[in-house]
């Protein structure tokens, strides 16, 4: 393991000015409820966990299977554009500035969803009975609710690199 105090980049999410405010920036992320740590926002876990809820319900109510197909991915930067998030364009900028180690690992997990989540559509949409239908939600509630759970610990700062620079930064 290398010492993350000898890295030249800044510290996950700070602005990079010169002279910048890292304390009140924090503070403005913070008051987001944008991890000042990662620059990252659990809001955008929402878009996944919309869809996840529509595949729960697709065994008991058949019917829920147009309202699971009508889900369409959005990157991180397209959920907030077009969210009622508060705070949006700190999101997105947030994100812009976030450790690219982080955002990496973020975006692969995130990437990962929206490949199970748009296959399974796919499938569904050849699919004509209801028992077949049901089968997929139910795998792929399995597939990616842990990924939702990896997801908010990278968003959070659990475990990793995250904590450790923090730390060291700090």
């Amino acid at each position: 393991m290398t010492s993350t105090a000898a890295k030249s980049s800044p510290s996950p999410a700070y602005p990079t000015q010169a002279g910048s405010d890292k304390t009140g920036w924090a503070a403005e992320l913070s008051a987001a409820n944008i991890n000042p740590r990662t620059g990252l926002a659990t809001d955008y876990l929402n878009h996944f966990n919309e869809a996840i809820m529509l595949l729960e319900m697709i065994p008991d109510m058949p019917d829920c299977a147009d309202d699971f197909l009508s889900w369409q991915p959005l990157t991180y930067q397209e959920h907030f554009t077009a969210s009622n998030f508060k705070a949006r364009d700190l999101a997105i900028a947030a994100y812009d500035l976030a450790d690219p180690a982080i955002r990496a690992e973020f975006d692969n997990l995130t990437t990962t969803m929206t490949s199970i989540l748009t296959a399974v559509a796919s499938a569904m949409r050849e699919a004509h009975q209801n028992k077949t239908r049901a089968a997929l939600a139910t795998q792929a509630t399995g597939w990616v609710k842990p990924l939702v759970t990896l997801a908010g610990g990278i968003i959070n700062g659990q475990g990793g690199e995250t904590d450790v620079d923090y730390i060291m930064n700090h």
